[in-house]
């Protein structure tokens, strides 16, 4: 007599008939994560926010950047770069930061299937907005001349990453998440995510008004040609 199939573990994520191979899940509960995830953040955005004090005349606007940046770099290259590595084993691991992947996924399964567009979204956000966010923090703090293009790179980056975000699980039909819950669709789905849409477009606003004043000071200095005589 043949051996019966083993049945498949009951999982959290949508939609509900998700199969997902070698599933195992969490061992900490969604609070231990959490906190993980935003008193690291915490630290970072204190931490940048007096190590900006100590720039002469930096506007407290400013600092608030110089911190959103320095927060995006552990959050692009740490956290998005461990799904880069990792995705194909995060639905069986147990390492904290696929439990946080797996807890994330809740709102948006395509992490847990490791979805093409997903992978090679997180994949360009790790490894080029992340390093590219720790540099503009660095250009702020010592005032380098291409400290508002490198923002207004890294912002357009993330807009459009995120846009595409949105659209392609539009697309879908908000399958890969519990559509209307409090925590994993309005939290994590849409509230955490609206954040690297809204400040960039900011950001971006920003960079062009500080490029283009210069721009037009540049212009300005610059010695108008004769006209020619006949």
């Amino acid at each position: 007599m043949a051996p019966e199939a083993e049945a498949p573990i009951p999982h959290p994520y949508w939609p509900r008939d998700l199969h997902i191979e070698g599933y195992r899940p969490n061992d900490r509960a969604m609070w231990e994560i959490l906190a993980f995830l935003f008193s690291v953040s915490g630290v970072f955005l204190v931490g940048t926010w007096f190590l900006a004090g100590r720039v002469v005349g930096i506007s407290t606007v400013r600092r608030l950047v110089l911190c959103w940046f320095m927060v995006c770099g552990f959050i692009h290259g740490v956290i998005e770069g461990w799904f880069s590595l990792y995705y194909p084993i995060i639905p069986r691991d147990q390492a904290f930061l696929s439990q946080l992947w797996k807890e994330y996924g809740k709102g948006d399964s395509r992490y847990i299937i490791a979805d093409n567009f997903t992978v090679c979204m997180e994949t360009i956000t790790a490894w080029a907005w992340g390093p590219l966010s720790v540099w503009t923090v660095i250009s702020f703090l010592q005032n380098k001349p291409y400290r508002f293009v490198l923002q207004l790179i890294v912002s357009l980056g993330q807009l459009y990453g995120d846009v595409l975000y949105f659209y392609t699980e539009y697309r879908e039909g908000f399958s890969h998440s519990e559509m209307w819950h409090p925590i994993y669709f309005w939290f994590y789905f849409v509230f955490m995510n609206s954040l690297w849409i809204v400040i960039p477009f900011l950001l971006i606003v920003d960079a062009w008004v500080n490029l283009s004043r210069v721009q037009g000071t540049a212009d300005a200095a610059r010695p108008k040609s004769k006209a020619k005589r006949n």
